[in-house]
């Protein structure tokens, strides 16, 4: 009755990849406010086994985002985040810079609370999937967001798509519970 594959997989993590991170932001680029996203990111990662092996700082510009993204992919990575820049201010150009740099966007905006300003998308280079994600700003002070509902599944190789977003409208609201018992929650449908 299930036909000829398995009904369930079990998929390691990977802990060998090497990640980049862009943090964009004019004011955090010049200096006049602290980066408080990319202590964040490097306690994520760390849950699984993971550190940022390459870090860049842009302005606003897009098309110095664009080219410390593509810097990321010659040296290499397996995974890009960028930060700031995805809301829908006239500056926010972070999703441009992108798609830009030649990724295939299958998601920019989210079902999810908090989260709904996030973009996934793919490179394919040299017979490589690279993921890449744009993390909006809630990443930086709630505990869980989107961003923690799909690394897991990033780092087991999965490719994650648009309609396993969209499924995550189901239940896809952070309640602030005092005890957080994430993964075992609502959120995570």
């Amino acid at each position: 009755m299930a036909g000829d594959k398995p009904l369930m997989r079990l998929n390691p993590y990977r802990k060998d990849w090497k990640v980049g991170v862009v943090t964009t932001g004019t004011e955090v680029f010049e200096g006049r406010i602290k980066d408080t996203f990319t202590p964040v990111i490097e306690a994520k990662l760390r849950e699984y086994g993971l550190t940022i092996n390459e870090h860049r700082l842009s302005d606003d510009v897009m098309e110095h985002t664009k080219r410390n993204i593509e810097e990321l992919l010659n040296l290499g990575m397996d995974m890009i985040l960028c930060t700031g820049g995805m809301s829908v201010d006239p500056d926010d150009r972070t999703p441009a810079a992108i798609r830009d740099a030649g990724a295939k966007i299958e998601t920019y905006g989210a079902p999810v609370l908090p989260g709904a300003m996030f973009l996934l998308g793919y490179f394919e280079r040299e017979g490589r999937r690279i993921p890449v994600m744009g993390l909006p700003g809630c990443v930086m002070y709630s505990a869980r967001t989107i961003f923690d509902m799909v690394l897991p599944r990033i780092l087991t190789g999965e490719k994650v798509l648009r309609r396993d977003i969209r499924h995550f409208g189901i239940g896809g609201l952070c309640m602030n519970c005092k005890v957080c018992h994430y993964p075992v929650c609502g959120f995570q449908h």
